[in-house]
């Protein structure tokens, strides 16, 4: 099975990629499959590519029951 987590971007980088936040966590995200995506932007990232945007409230919402489920 494969999980695929909401990520908020940090900042871009010069090379397609970008720095992006999850509980404190700081990853490298490729935004190849997303490049209108920039700071600020929640995306769905799963093996280190953001896939697409997504909703604020929604990425709000998926992360309290990832956090209520003990993931």
């Amino acid at each position: 099975m494969c999980l695929a987590i909401p990520t908020r971007i940090l900042r871009l980088r010069d090379d397609g990629l970008a720095d992006a936040e999850l509980e404190g966590v700081i990853k490298e995200v490729s935004l190849a499959l997303v490049p209108d995506a920039g700071p600020g932007d929640y995306v769905i990232v799963h093996v280190g590519y953001a896939l697409s945007k997504l909703d604020p409230e929604e990425a709000e919402r998926t992360l309290q029951l990832f956090a209520e489920a003990g993931a």
